[in-house]
């Protein structure tokens, strides 16, 4: 049997009249940047985020840098980051002149720790950017906690985790504005490259808009220096009708999640934690193992695709070695670098599936 580490196809073919009668309808009315596709995408994903404004763009690292100099972020600020994370975080603070300062995260959850970003804090501080990592909201009331201590703004990251929940409210709405992917593998993903921002703030929303589309406000009506960054119409009427099935394909994702859980419970596997007041989503179904590469390998042989997300902690990428970070920096994401493991995880996947890469993984990861 070959297991897939995601079945976009299976997706497709599930939803392929309405996808395709949506982009043909884009190519007829030859709506290809903006317009009323965008409009309605934007409009519907505002009302399920839970918020005032949706704003889509190019994608999703430019919507966190879009998002950041839309709250005022300014070359030479500090932006408090997950040490393990994709590197759009980062990158994205560093593209505006700021400087992403590492917080190490917390070893059962993967999300950034509350207290190490404390310890983080200092006068040039502005932001935090909790990234709900692979569809686990972050501690948010902690988060928060010492956001308004310090008087600090928060960012959130929901790339991985769109419609998940912390302790009953949307992610995405704690802080000052949001950003998502719509990158094709997400739980809500586009055909393409695609993104977007959220936010209860008018002015932000506006700034947004106006960063997106070359800083005009109106044809030709350049107020700032912004660039070119627009979800186009046939990317909009796809992520339009996904929309529609993403909460019938986040319960499936849960109950894969579950079961996954159920078969690996007495393995001595770490296998991930639920907190009875977040609603995970699953973008990924991470596990632990030791003897990774060996694991890896025999999984493969039998047909099973497995990944790793992320093998290297942010601070230790080449990219970032001019902080000069030690392994005891970061204790936790160091810890864990060479154990983690990202089985399948699709809402498609079925029972006889799991069975199979639980069966395999039990045999390979206790011989």
């Amino acid at each position: 049997m070959k297991i897939p580490f995601v079945d976009l196809k299976s997706q497709y073919h599930s939803i392929k009249e309405e996808v395709d009668r949506a982009i043909l309808e884009v190519v007829g009315n030859t709506a290809f940047v903006g317009g009323q596709t965008v409009k309605s995408f934007e409009d519907a994903f505002a009302q399920y985020a839970g918020t005032t404004h949706a704003v889509g763009c190019a994608n999703g690292t430019d919507a966190i840098e879009i998002a950041l100099k839309a709250m005022g972020i300014a070359p030479g600020d500090e932006v408090i980051v997950p040490a393990c994370t994709w590197i759009s975080t980062a990158e994205s603070v560093s593209a505006i002149g700021a400087v992403p300062v590492f917080a190490d995260v917390l070893p059962e959850l993967y999300t950034i720790d509350p207290e190490d970003i404390e310890r983080k804090v200092t006068p040039k501080t502005k932001a935090i950017i909790p990234v709900h990592l692979y569809g686990l909201p972050a501690e948010m009331d902690e988060v928060m906690a010492v956001a308004n201590k310090h008087g600090l703004m928060v960012m959130e990251d929901c790339a991985q985790a769109h419609g998940a929940t912390y302790k009953g409210k949307k992610i995405g709405t704690f802080g000052q504005a949001a950003s998502f992917s719509f990158y094709p593998g997400k739980n809500l993903g586009a055909y393409g490259d695609a993104g977007g921002m959220i936010t209860n703030d008018d002015g932000i929303a506006e700034t947004m808009r106006i960063i997106c589309d070359h800083g005009q406000k109106g044809k030709h009506n350049h107020l700032i220096e912004g660039r070119n960054s627009r979800l186009d119409g046939i990317q909009a009427a796809v992520l339009k009708v996904k929309l529609n099935y993403i909460e019938q394909w986040t319960e499936a994702r849960n109950a894969n999640a579950r079961y996954y859980n159920e078969r690996l419970a007495n393995s001595g596997l770490v296998i991930p934690v639920i907190p009875d007041y977040s609603r995970h989503v699953f973008h990924l179904y991470v596990i632990q193992v030791e003897n990774r590469e060996q694991i890896m390998s025999l999984l493969n042989e039998k047909g099973i695709a497995c990944g790793i997300h992320y093998p290297t902690p942010l601070p230790y990428l080449k990219a970032y070695e001019k902080f000069g970070h030690q392994s005891g920096d970061f204790p936790v994401s160091y810890g864990q670098k060479d154990k983690i493991l990202s089985l399948p995880m699709f809402p498609e996947l079925t029972k006889e599936q799991t069975d199979y890469v639980c069966e395999a993984l039990i045999g390979v990861a206790v011989s």
